[in-house]
């Protein structure tokens, strides 16, 4: 599972790490060290390039772009988008065979941004919160698939909306949790955001061990239970950590 994230870059530095154009449209994107479903977040995507017309230019080569999703999966054929509340993360294993996934999966996928998420680990009724990030200052990528939905019978914008994929945890996180994100090296960011490119079975398989040896697995704040609390005092080490509120850990955000 992966439910919470941090995501603090901002477009400008995302655009040069990930060698993407900004289509984020101005739209503002402030250091988030919380991010919880629901929210709009930066994506990255690979599109082929579009005509006056909104036709594709199948011939024209496909640009990595930044865009704005918001966190939880609307299928196109939706009636409502609330169901994305229930679509925030994909299984790897089933997302080939699962009518609400398979398509996207196929044609519509992107990397999604983080400096690091959050898991809780079980110790009879107590939980303690993890934070999990890399050794340096790059991203880490979550695999993920995107959806376009808009409602029926109106003219009114699309609603983007994206999933994370997740897998078997492996090596030391198993220690916190039994599953995680996809994480996609970044030699394999190409070939996952491809738009030419259909299969991408041999893309789905758990995050090589020897790239989750190099995270750091971070015992951090109860704080980050609620989605009310932000900053970057939820990242930091805390050995000893509060009570879990049951509750405020699925409170979703206003």
């Amino acid at each position: 599972m992966c439910g919470r994230y941090a995501a603090s870059k901002d477009p400008a530095t995302l655009t040069a790490e990930f060698e993407a154009a900004d289509l984020t449209g101005g739209e503002a994107l402030s250091a988030d060290y919380n991010v919880a479903p629901t929210k709009n977040v930066p994506t990255v995507v690979q599109r082929h390039p579009r005509d006056a017309d909104g036709q594709v230019l199948e011939d024209e080569p496909a640009v990595r772009q930044l865009r704005v999703m918001r966190w939880g999966l609307v299928p196109f054929w939706a009636k409502d988008p609330s169901v994305g509340n229930k679509m925030i993360n994909t299984r790897a294993e089933t997302a080939t065979e699962k009518p609400a996934f398979r398509k996207a999966l196929s044609s519509r996928r992107c990397l999604v941004p983080a400096d690091g998420w959050y898991e809780w680990k079980r110790d009879g009724k107590a939980k303690e919160a993890f934070y999990m990030t890399g050794p340096g200052d790059a991203s880490l990528a979550f695999a993920g698939i995107w959806e376009s939905w808009r409602k029926p019978g109106t003219d009114d914008p699309p609603l983007i909306t994206f999933s994370v994929l997740t897998t078997d945890a492996i090596g030391q996180l198993t220690e916190v949790h039994h599953r995680m994100p996809l994480l996609m090296p970044a030699e394999n960011w190409g070939a996952w955001l491809d738009p030419d490119r259909a299969d991408v079975t041999e893309l789905l398989s758990p995050t090589p061990l020897s790239f989750v040896d190099t995270l750091e697995l971070r015992p951090v704040s109860n704080q980050v239970n609620s989605v009310r609390n932000n900053g970057p005092q939820l990242i930091e080490r805390f050995e000893n950590p509060l009570p879990l509120d049951e509750n405020a850990l699925f409170e979703q955000p206003k």
